[in-house]
């Protein structure tokens, strides 16, 4: 708990993360329980770990950082939220403080399942994780099932962003997501957000990196 607060107060005092409701919802979620035991003593620094599959999670203040910008935008209530690549389940458990419905798609069959233990074994600790959907699943297709939402964000990135994302993004909503840039072959996060007239607005902000976003399932 210790190590949690202290990893808040890094966000908050050296990553300018200062929404409220993101620091308790990262405060909220023990990443330690996500990563494997070997690596729990380096849970709470600023650091991707390594999850198997060659994937990572991502560092703190990424996850806090792309959640807030997520969240600069009005959020109704019983808003949506659909997250591409699952990976650990971190990401997915902070999320699911945030957002009434949460619905998150991982393409790695191996990892889809071991998040779902994961956050099993945080739910028996008593962990707030109500409204959370896993799907194993192409996440370059979305989830129409559960479509439009409100908030879209992805933890790997492409050339370009799915069409499939932005049709099942509502109006008022908004995108966070790494993209590979044409000039430099290097990731950049992009922002978009939906009108209620359904046109798309587009920021391009800093250098990211995030593995990168493939199809199909394995």
């Amino acid at each position: 708990a210790a190590a949690r607060q202290r990893m808040v107060q890094r966000l908050t005092q050296v990553h300018h993360i200062a929404m409220p409701e993101v620091l308790r919802a990262m405060a909220a979620v023990e990443r330690h329980h996500f990563v494997d035991s070997a690596l729990a003593g380096q849970a709470y620094e600023d650091t991707s770990l390594p999850i198997g599959f060659n994937q990572t999670i991502s560092k703190p203040q990424v996850v806090a950082r792309m959640l807030q910008l997520l969240l600069q935008v009005p959020i109704p209530a019983g808003a949506k939220v659909l997250e591409v690549g699952t990976g650990c389940g971190y990401q997915a458990a902070v999320l699911a403080q945030l957002f009434h419905q949460v619905y998150s798609v991982e393409r790695i069959s191996g990892l889809h399942h071991k998040a779902h233990q994961h956050l099993l074994d945080l739910h028996r600790l008593g962990a707030q994780i109500a409204g959370l959907h896993l799907i194993l699943g192409d996440g370059m297709l979305g989830y129409k099932p559960a479509a439009p939402y409100h908030a879209i964000i992805a933890a790997a990135g492409g050339e370009d962003l799915p069409q499939a994302w932005l049709d099942q993004l509502a109006p008022g909503g908004r995108l966070v997501a790494p993209i590979v840039q044409k000039q430099d072959g290097h990731q950049a996060l992009v922002v978009m957000d939906k009108a209620v007239d359904g046109s798309l607005r587009r920021q391009v902000l800093d250098a990211v990196h995030f593995v990168p976003l493939k199809s199909g399932l394995v």
